[in-house]
């Protein structure tokens, strides 16, 4: 029996067709060249070893410590040779909670606390109550600019930008839905978390896919990204965010992409940007990275006038 338990031989999700078909040489190759040395580690181990033609196809391998680097190839590799299969070439992602309500369920929620009395919870479900209605912004703004970018297609490029998310609930979730309600195609980036969820059902179904490190995942974020609308939202938002700050002003993003902040008063509140500016932990030129939108309609203007650029003549 291998040192891997049966119930942790799951990681190890980038499909096996994929692994076997010709795009996927250089993933063979490196399992390949690792396989080997794995085969050490399991016999000084004890472990049984039943060796597989193919090393990508024994999923005992596949999950061990030895073969991280396979993986991370692996998962970067799989989705990077689909998304140019189908046509994927610019996205405008859409960072946000993964937490926060739609307004229906948060407007329960504090119907609930005003029925109780309770002054803390009334406090409590009023702010998230005002949070939710961000959901609607977001399926709103992916509808707009999924349909205007539908209407600047071609036969070669019938949508040149597609919505991509987080493929999760909230935020992530009204990004793909508002492509989904004009009948276009978005992207979903999951990634496999111990208390997470499933996909949001209205990403495309050719475009689902899953990460198991948060590092392949940010690199398909950015490497396609000519915009970014950040609404509000947690850890994973403000990590998001400040990476593709840092970048930008590091200029290891050198393409021109416009980064919005959606919800001016939010964001004013739990990021004082210019205290770091008048502290001197940044330049006042790094504000000029991003900008503040608070309606569909000013989001919608900034963002389609940048990304006319990127439309080939």
């Amino acid at each position: 029996m291998s040192h891997l338990k049966n119930s942790q031989v799951r990681k190890h999700f980038v499909p096996q067709d994929f692994l076997l078909s010709p795009e996927a040489h250089p993933v063979r190759a490196v399992a390949e060249s690792i396989y080997p040395f794995y085969l050490k580690a399991a016999y000084r181990r004890g472990d049984k070893i039943e060796i597989k033609p193919v090393p990508v196809l024994d999923d005992v391998f596949m999950n061990s410590h030895e073969a991280r680097w396979v993986r991370i190839l692996a998962e970067t590799t799989h989705a990077q040779v689909n998304m140019k299969r189908l046509g994927v070439h610019s996205t405008i992602v859409f960072f946000g909670s993964a937490q926060s309500p739609d307004m229906e369920t948060a407007g329960k929620c504090l119907q609930k606390a005003r029925d109780s009395g309770d002054e803390k919870e009334i406090a409590r479900c009023e702010k998230i109550y005002q949070i939710s209605a961000y959901y609607g912004q977001a399926r709103k703004l992916a509808a707009r600019l999924t349909a205007w970018a539908m209407e600047q297609g071609n036969p070669d490029q019938p949508q040149p930008f597609a919505i991509c998310t987080g493929g999760g609930p909230s935020i992530m979730e009204a990004g793909n839905r508002g492509a989904h309600d004009v009948g276009g195609k978005s992207v979903g980036l999951n990634i496999f978390l111990p208390h997470e969820h499933e996909a949001n059902p209205y990403i495309s179904s050719e475009l689902n896919f899953h990460f198991h490190y948060f590092f392949t995942r940010k690199f398909h974020f950015f490497y396609r990204a000519k915009a970014l609308v950040v609404f509000p939202g947690g850890y994973g938002s403000l990590d998001e965010l400040f990476e593709v700050l840092n970048l930008i002003k590091t200029r290891k993003i050198i393409k021109q992409m416009a980064v919005i902040l959606f919800g001016n008063k939010f964001w004013k509140r739990v990021i004082d940007f210019d205290y770091m500016a008048e502290t001197g932990v940044i330049h006042r030129s790094d504000l000029d990275y991003f900008t503040y939108a608070d309606t569909v309609e000013e989001a919608y203007e900034t963002l389609t006038a940048h990304l006319q650029r990127y439309l080939k003549n």
